[in-house]
Formats: C-alpha cells, structure tokens, sequence
C-alpha cells in the first residue's frame, strides 16, 4: 500500500488535503507533519511514495525549498508542492527543483488537485512494480522515468528537456508506431493547449536528440493527425 507526507502547517488545511486523499484512495497510508523539523526526520526515516508539501511553514518562508532539498538528495520522492505563494513566481523555481507539480492555494478545487495527485500515484505504482519485477533486457535505446524525476536517457545519455516535453514524449513512446493525434497529446500538457504549442514541444524534442544524435528521426510528423514514435532509422531503410 502507498505511503504519503503530507507537510502543512495549517492543520484545516492539512485535514481538507488528508480527506480529499483518502476519499479518492481508500487504505492509503497518510502521514501529517506540520514543522520543517519533524518533515525532516520523517522523510530520513521513512520511504514514502509522495509527498504534498507547503512551501511556508510557520515563520520560515522557505521551509519547503529545503525538504525538497532533503527529498532530492535522499530519495528522490516526487513532489506535489501546494503553496499560497503566486504560481507566476514559484511554478517555475519549484519546477526547476524537479517538484512535479505546483498548485497554488485558493485558485483549485478538490478535482484538480485529485487529478495531479493520482497522476502521480499511477505513475508511482509503475515505478514500484518496475523495482519489484525481475531484472530483464530490453532492446530498446530510450529509457524514461515514469515519475519523471530524472532526465530520459537515448543511448546511455541524457537527454535535456523540460517536464511538459517529457510529458509528450513518454505519451509518444508509449504508443510507439501508432498516431498520438493532438486531440491525444493536448492531455499531457498544463496549458497552451492548442496545435502551434505541441509542435514547439516536438522540435524541442527533436533538437535535444538531435544534440545527442545527429541522425535522430524517431518522431514523424503525421500531417493534421498529430506524431508518431518510429523506430530511428527506419524511414532510411
């Protein structure tokens, strides 16, 4: 069963957030910290799957930039930080700290953050099954973290992109020689939500390979469709 930390300072707050968590994922094991210190020693001493943090906690600002800190050198647990300060300034500095999602206070509802929130599990559930199931070789030269915590890799190095991108390539991937129409990959991204915008996404795509490998043509474009994960190479042969 999944184990989360729930790190606010606010207990109404932290109770609402317990609650929504535990209607959406009955038997889910939910730990409630209130202070940096003891979020601290909690997250040294436990192997949580989640974590749903405060960036401010009691009189310390930025008390959740340093657990974040802490998570990231010690486990790498994908974080969901839910803050009152302005998403226009924090979303990206939370971003940069590979947090996997930024919501701020008073401007979701309970569906938003129940939908950020069991992506992250889904993807969680992946990941510990891929840990538990037996060690086997695979073919193929793209490897992805289905949490998105760490960078893909293409041939043993890794590629450089940005979460959004991570997103539609892990959708692309997954569906490998078949179509992702926009209609498809519009439901990856958090916004700018239209044509124009996933294809910038796919040329940043493309030119990280490409930085990697020169030759790279594993995305087609499939023209008023959407794109399509081809073998690379193949288009050659």
């Amino acid at each position: 069963m999944f184990k989360v930390a729930l790190i606010e300072d606010d207990v109404p707050t932290s109770n609402q957030l317990r609650g929504w968590i535990e209607s959406a994922k009955p038997g889910i094991t939910v730990h409630q910290w209130f202070t940096r210190d003891d979020a601290e020693a909690a997250i040294t001493r436990e192997n949580y799957d989640l974590v749903v943090l405060d960036i401010e906690l009691g009189r310390e600002r930025h008390a959740g930039v340093a657990i974040i800190n802490v998570i990231n050198k010690d486990h790498g647990t994908p974080v969901l930080v839910v803050s009152a300060m302005p998403a226009t300034i924090y979303r990206s500095i939370m971003k940069a700290l590979d947090a996997w999602d930024y919501l701020q206070k008073s401007t979701f509802e309970e569906a938003d953050f129940l939908d950020t929130f069991m992506e992250m599990l889904r993807a969680a559930r992946t990941r510990k099954e891929g840990q538990q199931a037996p060690a086997a070789q695979t073919p193929d030269e793209l490897h992805l973290d289905p949490l998105r915590q760490t960078s893909p890799t293409w041939r043993g190095q890794r590629v450089n992109l940005p979460l959004t991108a991570q997103r539609i390539l892990s959708a692309l991937y997954q569906q490998r020689g078949q179509v992702v129409s926009y209609d498809d990959l519009f439901m990856v991204v958090k916004s700018g939500r239209n044509r124009d915008n996933i294809r910038k996404h796919v040329s940043t795509i493309r030119d990280a390979f490409r930085e990697i490998d020169p030759s790279f043509d594993g995305i087609e474009n499939v023209p008023m469709r959407g794109f399509r994960w081809v073998e690379p190479g193949s288009r050659h042969s």
